[in-house]
């Protein structure tokens, strides 16, 4: 070869290598042990426990990179890279060869860990219990051989209760100085107080960081005239009433002297359950939260693939070609899953995809994540943080035209353009159909058609479900927590486990999947909430528990666009919040909801046992109890349980349209083959195991009924 030839040649090469790009520099595990104390989980046998820390840095010059809002004003290390650092914790089997070579990433809860609980039975409570992992329940994850992986991708979480954090940098001006913004948080509490955290929302509580009021001085101390305004609402749609000058301040006041603080609100008259207040202020020091996104897609690309990191540590975990990765989430950890999909996340820096498959339960819309001064641990509902952002087109992953916003987008373009879409098992409750938009991924933005889905997709609506089932046993007398009526505890467990077996199967061995189980429009089972056939449902006393009537008002949380001013990326829940509140449109969409029986149970979706041998009504909504934020406003998250009369002399007495007990079972056996028949039905279509279907069969055999799913 010629000599120029050879220079040019070797110039053009270096110019086609891509910058430093993101990636794990070091996985520093920090503790090896045996899981479980030992326990052997069948064929896959004893497992191990590693816990450590996932240090990584990312090119903001890297257009992989480039949307990660404030990547470009946090601090660089000598070679211009931006550094993090999160918690990870790796549940695998002690001999790699009993893998079933599927590693599952834990998209967690708020710093939870879903995962165990979501799909082995029987893992006991509360939830630092469940975070230490000190028991899987029956162990099914584990007895199946799926590595799980923990990981903090939310960097404003506080440390506590064994929760996975993330540390980011914090964003600041060109010239050093910090960066503020005026911002808002909804404050709530559930019992009277003079004090809280300035990020004390009805899903954040005494769990998330609070921005510092811009303004400190050095020595601590706020200066004169840095003051909140708290606006006050006795509801959602109320009209708001600003606190007097005075009655508010930057201060702890909890112990009786207000000592001043830059991190909470103090009101000596008392912040009181049920209302709303709107605190704003200057605040400073924003986390580069969207880095959370690069963890997820650095740490699975890592795991899935990398023989070692560059310190030279070797993966802990079996890796290779013929290693599937799945990232599963749930609620927040769902939405971060859908928000990581529409940005681009799952592409690595090689241009590989990262996940193979991906989970999505009781999740819709999407994670303002990636967004300066965001608050992500915040949520959607129809009485508390409305006005939260998130809740926007694009509803669906399929591509759309919104006729509204005038944009046509889907939540999987960018991952579809180059092939790095994951297989999709998108899986919501009733709930999120009455309080999350949950019809708009499957209909046309005006609600006239049903969507025709991607191929990467299923969608299975767990009908007639709240957005977590209730604890058994449900409380025996009002008031029923917040809420009206008793919580649904109708589980999701076996069907949920279930799906992420086809799922596994269809990622891992090309085995097509169950079809879709949802409403539809043409199926008449998709309705808009007035049209709702709900059976009237008396006052009653079965089993000696008062509960009031349950009263049908139609109430559902209505969309409508959003205007947070204009640094904010609707499309991508991206960028600056500069209008708070933000500017509500006139113009909504239409919200459609599952069509009932006559019992008021959801006709379409997977009905689980429970619903097809139903002890009672199982609703995906409840109402606010009176003095709880809105009477008739939908109690937030909670669905409702009315059992049927256990006769039908109790039913006659009382009023009650629906069958009784007895008029349905003749006995406790033949309420248990109606329970047996059940699981061969979800059995066949894939939809329960075949080893679950005998233990709940079993299990009504040996109680002879029972009083709630």
């Amino acid at each position: 070869m010629r000599p120029w030839l050879f220079i040019l040649l070797a110039a053009a090469l270096l110019a086609a290598t891509p910058p430093a790009a993101a990636r794990v520099t070091r996985l520093e595990i920090t503790r090896v042990e045996p899981a479980f104390g030992g326990r052997i989980f069948g064929m896959a046998g004893a497992f191990e426990r590693l816990t450590g820390r996932a240090q990584g840095e990312v090119d903001p010059k890297a257009a992989a990179n480039a949307g990660i809002q404030d990547i470009g004003l946090a601090p660089k290390n000598s070679r211009g890279l931006v550094e993090y650092s999160a918690e990870v914790e790796i549940i695998r089997p002690a001999d790699s060869a009993r893998s079933n070579h599927v590693l599952l990433f834990d998209a967690v809860n708020r710093g939870n860990k879903d995962a165990v609980a979501l799909y082995n039975a029987d893992v006991p409570g509360p939830q630092a219990r469940i975070n230490a992992s000190d028991d899987p329940g029956d162990g099914w994850l584990q007895r199946s051989g799926y590595t799980v992986v923990y990981f903090g991708w939310q960097a404003d979480l506080l440390p506590g209760d064994k929760r996975l954090t993330l540390q980011v940098p914090v964003a600041r001006n060109p010239d050093g100085s910090p960066l503020t913004a005026l911002i808002r948080s909804e404050l709530t509490t559930l019992v009277a107080t003079s004090t809280l955290n300035l990020s004390s929302g009805w899903f954040t509580g005494m769990t998330h960081a609070s921005y510092p009021v811009a303004g400190v001085e050095a020595a601590g101390l706020l200066s004169e005239g840095v003051l909140p305004i708290v606006d006050i609402r006795p509801r959602e749609n109320a009209p708001s009433m600003r606190a007097m000058a005075g009655q508010t301040s930057f201060a702890d006041c909890s112990s009786g002297t207000p000592k001043p603080d830059a991190t909470k609100v103090c009101m000596p008259t008392g912040f009181q359950p049920g209302v709303l207040y709107d605190l704003y202020y200057r605040a400073s020091d924003p986390l580069v939260l969207g880095l959370g996104f690069a963890v997820a897609r650095d740490l699975g690309a890592f795991l899935k693939a990398a023989d070692k990191d560059s310190a030279g540590t070797l993966n802990p975990v079996v890796h290779g070609k013929q290693v599937k990765a799945i990232i599963s989430g749930s609620s927040q950890g769902g939405r971060m899953i859908r928000t990581l999909l529409l940005l681009g996340f799952n592409r690595d820096e090689a241009g590989q995809r990262v996940f193979d498959g991906a989970l999505t339960h009781a999740s819709t819309g999407l994670l303002p994540l990636n967004v300066r001064f965001g608050q992500p641990g915040r949520a959607w509902a129809q009485q508390v943080e409305h006005f939260n952002p998130g809740t926007d087109f694009p509803f669906a992953f399929a591509h759309q035209t919104d006729p509204i916003t005038g944009r046509s987008q889907g939540i999987l373009d960018r991952c579809a353009a180059d092939n790095t879409c994951p297989r999709i098992f998108d899986v919501p409750t009733a709930l999120e159909f009455w309080e999350g938009g949950g019809s708009l991924a499957l209909t046309d933005p005006v609600g006239r058609e049903d969507l025709h889905e991607p191929a990467e997709l299923r969608t299975f609506l767990l009908a007639s479900t709240q957005h977590t089932p209730a604890a058994l046993p449900l409380p025996a007398a009002a008031p029923f927590g917040t809420c009206v009526q008793q919580p649904n505890p109708a589980p999701h467990l076996w069907t949920l486990r279930a799906l992420l077996a086809d799922l596994t199967a269809w990622v891992r061995d090309d085995q097509p999947p169950p079809p879709s189980a949802v409403p539809t429009i043409k199926g008449g089972t998709l309705v808009a909430p007035d049209q709702v056939r709900f059976p009237i449902i008396p006052a009653t006393a079965y089993g000696g528990v008062e509960r009031p009537a349950m009263r049908f008002v139609g109430a559902y949380n209505a969309v409508h666009v959003l205007d947070h001013g204009p640094g904010f990326k609707p499309g991508e829940a991206s960028g600056l919040l500069t209008l708070e509140p933000p500017r509500q449109g006139a113009a909504g969409y239409p919200v459609l909801v599952p069509q009932v029986d006559d019992d008021g149970i959801d006709i379409a979706g997977v009905r689980s046992v429970y619903q097809l041998a139903p002890v009672g009504t199982a609703t995906g909504w409840n109402l606010f109890r009176p003095g709880m934020f809105a009477e008739d406003g939908l109690c937030t998250f909670q669905g409702s349980f009315v059992p049927f009369a256990p006769t039908r002399a109790e039913r006659r007495k009382a009023g009650d349209p629906r069958l009784s007990i007895e008029e349905r079972y003749s006995s406790g056996y033949a309420y248990a083959l109606a329970m047996k028949r059940s699981g061969e039905i979800l059995v066949r279509k894939r939809f329960m195991l075949p080893e679950d279907a005998d233990r709940v069969s079993a299990e009504a055999e040996r109680a002879g009924g029972r009083p709630a799913p």
